[in-house]
């Protein structure tokens, strides 16, 4: 499956954005999404997870309550909504896809390219 993750930009504290993740290829309700991002200087962070038919949902402590993972199998789409946004938010954010509803990014076989998400202070 690829994975294209788009909807990254610039906002302000206390502001709000929805990344999205397309996938072609092979079926999407077949895997599980997950999104991570990786802020400059620092390792790839597990952001959220979604399990292949959207029931199920997992997310960092550090997003909990502000960020919502959620898909639409039906446009091979899954979506991160990200409210509450803060500076310590800043990152490339990658959506990535596997068979199982998991936290740890080396599960994962399939990667998009990340986009960037910058919170200004």
């Amino acid at each position: 499956v690829q994975l294209q993750a788009s909807g990254g930009g610039l906002v302000q504290a206390g502001g709000s954005l929805r990344l999205s993740c397309a996938a072609s290829g092979r079926t999407f309700s077949s895997y599980a999404i997950g999104w991570f991002r990786q802020a400059s200087g620092k390792e790839r962070e597990f952001v959220a997870a979604i399990s292949r038919s959207g029931d199920s949902t997992v997310y960092g402590d550090s997003v909990k309550g502000r960020f919502t993972i959620s898909r639409d199998n039906a446009k091979n789409t899954a979506y991160l909504q990200m409210n509450n946004l803060k500076p310590e938010d800043t990152a490339v954010y990658y959506c990535a896809a596997q068979v199982t509803l998991n936290r740890g990014s080396h599960f994962y076989d399939y990667w998009g390219q990340g986009t960037l998400v910058t919170v200004s202070s």
